[in-house]
């Protein structure tokens, strides 16, 4: 497949699909059927080597910064340096057994497209980078996207760098372990534009029939840790309403937020994590520790759902007689995408034939972040059964390399722009 105004640019969708299925194997456990790549981990630095030797071999200028994103640049055809790049991009760090697809399609579809150039004997207007952030799951160190957060600014370097897991490892020690402590500064490549191509990680598009998701906006997304504490005592001989417990407590949050979102009828609201101590059968729970993950694309409404938590925490404390403490993990506002660009995946579609519906992404991506410094918008192919962050994550090849294809239209029609 080629591109109308390139006729010379050709989509290698079998290398593509090769190296996706490559990288899906660095870190694969047989027995559960996905992979775990959490970041900053071995398994993580062999799909970190492998993503760079790949770069070697298109022979791009790879470069690592200080938060240990990597990225790989194809020249402009004028040799200049000081032009700002088109830059394409997505992680390769996962969930714990996650899929193969997650992050990694849209890296190495941004490789298909500087191949295509390559096997063309063309070097494109503006310089093509690739980047690969660093920590989007925010599985080990919090908050997630982290590396796209530090490029784009909003987190300080030193801030991550001094993060710490759940064992009190250091972020910045680990990456200096695994040999990806860069030294260009964090932020210095400032995209002139930023496109992603992700699985949809939601059932809308197979559902609906839709081939390609033109993403104009992302949710905002709110993670709390509430670290609930009461009494430990007998479940024999405490009367309910002597007891301090920590666990109703929990239940309460639960099911308030769940309720709230109910009603809402815009807000998704999650409570993935749940552990008390001392977690016996027959005791009492003193302590409670769970997580809150809200979601809303309008920001006012996001407020509202934080605040009438606070509210019922507030309440819980006095009725339950149990103190409540409330860490945020993270906070991001809603994102609005560029026009421009969103409109250019729609036209890109319709000229390939391809069905094709703005939407909004429920997900967090690297995109967000990188949209508070550049114009920036997202490319959605479906999702079978809306299944991610799991091994059953698929979506057909046929699916993976329309949207490839599709991201190779768009860059071509950018840089002539």
């Amino acid at each position: 497949m080629s591109h109308p105004h390139h006729p010379a640019l050709h989509l290698d969708g079998d290398t593509l699909l090769r190296q996706i299925q490559a990288l899906g194997d660095i870190g694969r456990d047989e027995n559960l059927g996905g992979r775990t790549r959490i970041a900053y981990t071995d398994a993580e630095k062999a799909g970190r080597d492998q993503l760079v030797r790949w770069m070697q071999q298109l022979d791009l200028s790879v470069q690592v910064d200080q938060i240990g994103n990597i990225f790989g640049t194809l020249p402009a055809a004028n040799g200049s340096t000081d032009v700002r790049p088109l830059m394409l991009g997505s992680h390769i760090d996962t969930v714990q057994n996650a899929g193969a697809l997650d992050g990694c399609y849209g890296v190495l579809a941004g490789l298909a497209v500087q191949r295509a150039y390559r096997q063309a004997g063309q070097l494109p207007a503006r310089p093509i980078t690739v980047a690969a952030f660093s920590n989007e799951e925010g599985v080990r160190f919090q908050p997630d996207m982290m590396g796209s957060l530090v490029h784009a600014g909003g987190l300080a370097l030193q801030e991550a760098l001094d993060s710490r897991d759940s064992d009190g490892i250091r972020l910045g020690d680990e990456l200096q372990r695994i040999g990806y402590a860069g030294t260009l500064a964090a932020g210095s490549i400032v995209p002139h534009e930023y496109l992603e191509l992700h699985i949809e990680q939601g059932p809308v598009l197979e559902a609906e029939g839709i081939a390609i998701g033109a993403v104009a906006n992302l949710q905002g997304i709110s993670w709390q840790q509430l670290t609930i504490r009461g009494k430990a005592n007998h479940a024999g001989t405490t009367p309910l309403q002597l007891r301090h417990d920590a666990g109703w407590a929990a239940a309460s949050i639960v099911t308030f937020v769940r309720e709230w979102a109910r009603q809402s009828g815009s807000t998704l609201a999650t409570v993935g994590s749940l552990r008390f101590e001392p977690n016996l059968i027959n005791v009492i729970p003193r302590q409670a520790v769970l997580t809150v993950d809200l979601r809303d694309p309008d920001e006012s409404r996001l407020q509202q759902a934080e605040q009438a938590l606070r509210e019922f925490i507030a309440e819980l404390e006095v009725n339950e007689q149990v103190s409540i403490h409330c860490e945020q993990l993270a906070r991001f506002e809603p994102v609005h995408f560029t026009e421009p660009l969103v409109a250019e995946i729609e036209r890109a579609a319709r000229q390939r034939g391809l069905s094709c519906r703005r939407m909004t992404s429920g997900a967090g991506h690297d995109a967000q972040m990188i949209a508070r410094i550049t114009p920036a918008a997202m490319i959605f192919v479906p999702s079978r059964g809306g299944i991610s962050h799991n091994p059953r994550e698929h979506t057909d090849d046929a699916q993976l390399l329309q949207g490839a294809q599709l991201l190779l239209d768009v860059v071509a029609r950018r840089l002539l722009a």
